[in-house]
């Protein structure tokens, strides 16, 4: 049985602004649809002008807090999960305080008094969204607070340390920390590629963490630049999927089991050098609303029945479930309670 404290999530807490936009928009920002960036500066003056417009919603997020508070909402135990990362002295930052706590996500923040609470641009057009983030107190996340004493407890509470791949550009420091205590106490570490240019920019950084890594998501556009950029020439995601699996492992605690999500098409597993299929729930167009968060949720779902060491089946089937209910709503939000058998 999952028990308090048991899954720790270290990220980038962001408060998403998201709202619908029109093809003019994106042209204007020079935004691809279903994209995944981080804000340069002729980005900045997007922020206020959807802020402006009168369908604009505020949701705490940010990838790896998103994949925390669905996980919280499949487990329904109180404090089950807690979560790291660097907020603002702000009226944003005590939104994602309130917020997270609501959730029952039991939330350390370090809180810079220099930056403003990072912000994400959610540009929704026809259910597609693209994402472009504007870190600000986000980056300014520093290993001295994981080393707190109050904070590396929850570390050292955690049986399972989730953090995706968008934190490879804050904090590296602070995943090899979490990643070294994962590996020497027989602990499960997972992380995410997040993104193609994380894959592309920081792979240095990527290298270092990849051996403590026992699960690793992606979807297969990112697999397939994780492909390219190690010169495996293959766009096959199965072949790339059992390559990654078969990596070199810090640890022989635990074996890499390879997840890549693929849209509507199946969950390709990779695992003891053999792939497995899973369909996943097929959505009718119509009652697509907004694709934002649908990966995280889909790791906020396996997570919650990994922690209660249900099968692979049971955590991708569950995993599926928490897509298919964030993507028939507005941003990473979901019913009050769960309805997965």
């Amino acid at each position: 049985m999952a028990s308090e404290g048991i899954l720790l999530g270290m990220g980038n807490p962001l408060l998403d602004i998201s709202a619908v936009v029109d093809d003019e928009f994106l042209q204007k920002y020079k935004i691809k649809l279903n994209d995944a960036i981080l804000a340069e500066e002729h980005h900045l003056p997007m922020y206020d002008e959807l802020a402006s417009r009168h369908n604009v919603e505020y949701i705490a997020g940010g990838a790896t807090q998103n994949s925390i508070r669905v996980a919280q909402w499949m487990l329904q135990i109180p404090g089950a999960t807690s979560y790291m990362g660097c907020i603002g002295k702000d009226k944003f930052g005590e939104e994602m305080k309130k917020n997270v706590k609501e959730a029952g996500v039991n939330a350390h923040y370090y809180e810079d008094e220099t930056a403003p609470t990072g912000t994400c641009a959610v540009c929704v057009v026809g259910g597609e969204r693209s994402l472009i983030a504007n870190l600000s107190a986000a980056n300014c996340y520093k290993s001295d607070h994981l080393k707190r004493p109050e904070n590396w407890k929850l570390a050292e509470k955690a049986r399972y340390i989730y953090i995706a791949g968008f934190f490879l550009t804050v904090s590296p420091e602070s995943i090899l920390l979490v990643a070294e205590h994962a590996a020497a106490n027989y602990k499960v570490f997972l992380t995410n590629l997040s993104a193609p240019f994380i894959c592309e920019f920081f792979r240095d950084a990527q290298d270092k963490v990849f051996p403590y890594v026992d699960y690793i998501f992606r979807n297969e556009t990112e697999a397939r630049t994780f492909s390219r950029v190690r010169g495996w020439e293959t766009d096959n995601v199965e072949e790339i999927a059992l390559k990654i699996s078969a990596l070199p492992k810090a640890s022989g605690t635990h074996k890499r089991i390879t997840v890549i999500t693929q849209g509507s098409d199946p969950v390709v597993v990779a695992e003891d050098g053999k792939v497995r299929l899973f369909p996943v729930i097929l959505l009718p167009k119509e009652k697509l609303v907004d694709t934002n968060g649908a990966g995280d949720a889909f790791v906020g779902g396996f997570l919650s029945q990994l922690v209660k060491e249900k099968s692979i089946d049971d955590c991708i089937r569950a995993g599926c479930y928490a897509a298919n209910v964030i993507i028939q709503r507005s941003g990473c939000t979901y019913p009050e309670k769960p309805d997965f058998k």
